[in-house]
């Protein structure tokens, strides 16, 4: 990895104080500080630094019509309610699915599923029936129409809570209604997209649980 060794015995870090808001510098003697060479880097791009979480397969139902959708734009809004956002373009069949029945599950899979999730992606439900044709196990969820995916670690059942930003970004702001995990394993391999067809894999876990204050766990 390029990185920009820092060689001066006085280098100062400034930060702004909390009380006055000047610029103040905190000075660190006598100690090489490392940091990783940055270059232009197309803001368009962004997305493969910051995809928020891991892939989810999000399913929905439209009177007899079931459909599954590969999705990686998400992210956790609340905790009580427990309120989850989802970006789904208005040109994916599932769009007009959840729009008009406001009830999705989003399933969670492993890389156990890792084909079967670029798969879905490329494939529209208007052609066909997903479920079927990549040989994947539908459950009966316990408050909404849409099934959860037997096949998959976790699934979360969903009612929408807030359209006010569907219409001009796709956003939809649901709420978890009920929540299904298998209990093993505890922190499941995830697939995390990167863009250009690469994926990163959630690693090992590591625990800092002593450093932080009760009320930020």
């Amino acid at each position: 990895m390029d990185a920009i060794i820092d060689t001066n015995p006085h280098e100062c870090d400034g930060f702004p104080t909390k009380t006055t808001g000047a610029w103040q510098t905190h000075c660190v003697k006598d100690q090489k500080m490392r940091y990783p060479k940055k270059y232009d880097f197309p803001v368009h791009q962004v997305r493969r630094y910051l995809e928020p979480g891991p892939i989810v397969l999000v399913t929905s139902r439209l009177q007899d019509k079931t459909n599954v959708m590969t999705l990686g734009w998400h992210t956790v809004l609340e905790f009580s309610p427990s309120l989850v956002g989802l970006m789904i373009s208005s040109g994916n069949h599932s769009f007009r699915m959840i729009r008009e029945t406001g009830e999705c599950v989003i399933n969670l899979p492993t890389t156990k599923l890792t084909d079967t999730v670029v798969r879905i992606g490329n494939t529209s439900g208007a052609d066909i029936d997903k479920f079927c044709e990549f040989g994947l196990t539908p459950d009966q969820a316990s408050v909404v129409k849409p099934p959860l995916i037997r096949d998959c670690h976790a699934g979360f059942e969903c009612r929408l809570h807030d359209d006010a930003l569907v219409e001009r970004y796709n956003f939809f702001i649901f709420e978890v209604v009920k929540a299904h995990a298998a209990k093993t394993p505890k922190h499941p391999e995830t697939l995390h997209y990167t863009g250009d067809g690469v994926f990163m894999v959630a690693g090992k876990a590591i625990s800092r649980r002593s450093l932080f204050r009760p009320g930020m766990l």
